[in-house]
């Protein structure tokens, strides 16, 4: 069998906690029919106050939950932060960083990135690194170059064998709806697949053709029920990263869809 297909769903900063919950128990209900012998994955990231919640609902569940960030450090004295160890107490198994909005508005330098990376790593969770340039660095040609830089220094002192356990996620700034530097307009499938040729060539010369073909690399960038198989069907594309669309059953649920359908 080849590599799964992956549906992670960002719920950003939205949701109540009882609303979170009906999400999630709808999601869980849905993917108890359509998952089982289907080569996909689903993942779920809640706001951190509805983790624990979230959490009890999918814990007999196809589903998995994930945490949208992590501070790099076990404890200390770092106000309003959450650390991976507590994130996996909640019973999360996989952890975001590196997203577009948090490079921005935190400013987040890639050895940041790195060090959270370790973070999750040692908790035996799956981390799912993001990168992806912004409107002025495609407008200049730049895209491989960010691209590679984000990689480089964000996989600084993976080993081979830890490589196999991290999940990329490609989301071109200028393609996200919401982000105040899109450009109006999502990537194309064609265009998307050709950014994850570069990443999986980028991955092979830092790592081994074996841990290229293996890497699962997912696209983020206003994907929808309705264009989510264009994307899916694609050679290098290993699933989507899903924003505004994972917040209501029926568009998550179309974006399930498409992936359980075989390509």
């Amino acid at each position: 069998m080849g590599r799964p297909k992956i549906v992670a769903g960002n719920w950003k900063m939205n949701l109540s906690i009882s609303e979170g919950q009906k999400l999630a128990e709808d999601i869980h209900k849905y993917s108890q029919l359509h998952l089982p012998g289907t080569n996909v994955k689903v993942i779920v990231f809640p706001p951190f106050t509805h983790l624990s919640t979230v959490g009890w609902v999918l814990k007999e569940s196809e589903v998995k939950l994930g945490a949208q960030d992590c501070h790099f450090e076990q404890n200390g004295a770092f106000t309003g932060d959450v650390s991976a160890p507590m994130i996996a107490g909640t019973g999360a198994t996989y952890c975001m960083i590196g997203h577009s909005e948090h490079r921005a508005n935190y400013n987040e330098p890639n050895r940041i990135i790195n060090a959270k990376l370790q973070a999750i790593l040692r908790q035996n969770m799956t981390p799912i690194l993001c990168f992806g340039e912004t409107a002025s660095e495609k407008k200049a040609g730049k895209t491989n170059d960010v691209i590679q830089k984000q990689l480089n220094e964000g996989l600084a002192g993976i080993s081979r064998d830890q490589i196999s356990k991290i999940i990329l996620a490609y989301e071109p700034v200028w393609a996200i709806s919401t982000s105040k530097d899109n450009l109006g307009q999502p990537a194309t499938p064609q265009d998307a697949n050709m950014v994850h040729q570069f990443v999986r060539e980028t991955i092979k010369t830092m790592f081994s053709p074996d841990a290229a073909q293996k890497t699962l690399i997912l696209y983020g960038g206003s994907v929808k029920a309705e264009n989510a198989r264009q994307f899916l069907s694609l050679s290098d594309i290993d699933g989507c990263l899903v924003g505004g669309a994972s917040l209501k059953k029926e568009s998550f649920c179309g974006i399930i869809d498409a992936a359980t359908v075989p390509q």
